[in-house]
């Protein structure tokens, strides 16, 4: 591809394949979108794959989401085993005061 070797104008932004062009484009395979750029020197116009930054930003949100559920859920868990391992402790202590 020119745009490897060559400087590079960008003529068209970043945009999702639509279904046909997934079929027709190589460079939709990757990532999805594409973008349009005019090589300098030898005046080709090329397809490159790129990413979408509002894609990329859903993304981080949800993995953002998903760990903090994580962490809530392990939270949850972490206090439940120690109200759990408190009863017992508690209830060991009582059986031993019983026994004197």
């Amino acid at each position: 591809p020119c745009w490897r070797v060559e400087q590079f104008v960008v003529a068209q932004e970043c945009t999702r394949c639509s279904g046909f062009e997934m079929k027709t484009i190589p460079a939709c395979g990757p990532t999805g979108f594409i973008e349009k750029i005019n090589c300098a020197s030898s005046h080709r116009d090329e397809y490159k794959s790129c990413r979408s930054a509002a894609l990329e930003a859903q993304r981080f949100w949800r993995f953002v989401g998903s760990a903090l559920g994580v962490a809530a859920a392990a939270a949850a868990l972490v206090v439940l085993r120690q109200r759990v391992l408190d009863q017992r402790a508690l209830e060991k202590v009582r059986k031993q005061i019983e026994s004197i």
